[in-house]
């Protein structure tokens, strides 16, 4: 087991580059203590986490986040994209940056990453945050109706088409499409604002963009969470926004009933009037009850 080392060398917040396996990857870091690490959710980056860096910092961790390679600033090679190969990066990123153990703290499918990397490599971490944990990096095929399993695989080899699949991405990148798909999925329209609408557009224009778009509608869908949480040896903090209509909190109730259990180290906050993303929809609210959960366990 990694010793317990907490890191004193202050840090503020800058934009950095890291070279993995010949790929930039972007990542930031702000402040110094027991070290935290954010990662984000499906098309999202860095810039998703800008209300909870800084109050994190200031309270005595090291912050550390990343864009994972195809999104934000990171590059976007044409590769085979899986939830495999970012936790492969996350665990080069944390042996390479960080090298003691590590609270993993992940939204949607950052958060499954964060499972993943709990579950798989217990020696990297001190415990885990999800929020509004993805339950699969794609839907299975024996988890929709038939005729929606169908349409979403055709889907999904329209979008890898050369002359198709660009023309699709194009139209699905739009800002007003962006707003649009925002405003289903945060319970609060206030944080919907034209900063966080460039912030998921900007790295839709980048080289590489639309074939990242379509390995990922492709890619296996990955491990369930139910598969994971037997191996998790760590305590887990998770926290759902109620109006989630992506992961609906009715997916939550496996957290729950481990929550419920007096054995099981796990800690469950439902969120009111918050959707997919509570970080950026409730971030003062999220904030705390990290900040809460982690001095509880004395992280």
């Amino acid at each position: 087991m990694i010793g317990q080392t907490i890191i004193n060398k202050p840090v503020n917040l800058a934009d950095l580059t890291w070279n993995w396996r010949g790929y930039d990857i972007h990542y930031t870091v702000e402040g110094y203590g027991t070290p935290l690490l954010l990662i984000h959710g499906f098309g999202a980056s860095i810039g998703h986490w800008r209300n909870n860096i800084p109050v994190l910092a200031a309270a005595g961790y090291r912050v550390y986040a990343l864009d994972l390679l195809g999104f934000g600033r990171s590059e976007k090679p044409a590769l085979d994209y899986s939830l495999d190969l970012w936790e492969g990066l996350l665990r080069d990123f944390w042996q390479h940056h960080i090298r003691v153990p590590t609270v993993f703290i992940g939204n949607s499918i950052g958060g499954l990453l964060a499972l993943m990397t709990l579950a798989n490599s217990p020696d990297m971490a001190r415990g885990g945050v999800l929020l509004n944990c993805a339950g699969s990096l794609n839907h299975r095929p024996e988890d929709l109706p038939r005729l929606l399993s169908v349409v979403m695989g055709v889907f999904g080899k329209i979008v890898s088409m050369p002359i198709m699949g660009p023309l699709i991405f194009n139209q699905v990148r739009q800002r007003f499409r962006i707003r649009g798909a925002l405003k289903q999925v945060y319970g609060n329209r206030d944080a919907i604002t034209p900063e966080l609408v460039e912030m998921l557009y900007r790295p839709s224009c980048d080289v590489g963009a639309q074939k990242v778009f379509a390995s990922i509608l492709t890619a296996p869908p990955g491990p369930r969470p139910s598969q994971l949480l037997p191996n998790i040896q760590h305590p887990l903090l998770v926290l759902w926004g109620e109006t989630d209509p992506w992961t609906p909190i009715q997916g939550a109730k496996l957290y729950q009933t481990m929550a419920d259990d007096s054995n099981q180290s796990v800690t469950f906050h439902s969120i009111p009037d918050t959707g997919h993303c509570p970080h950026d929809e409730r971030p003062e609210v999220v904030n705390e009850l990290v900040l809460e959960w982690l001095s509880a366990h004395n992280i």
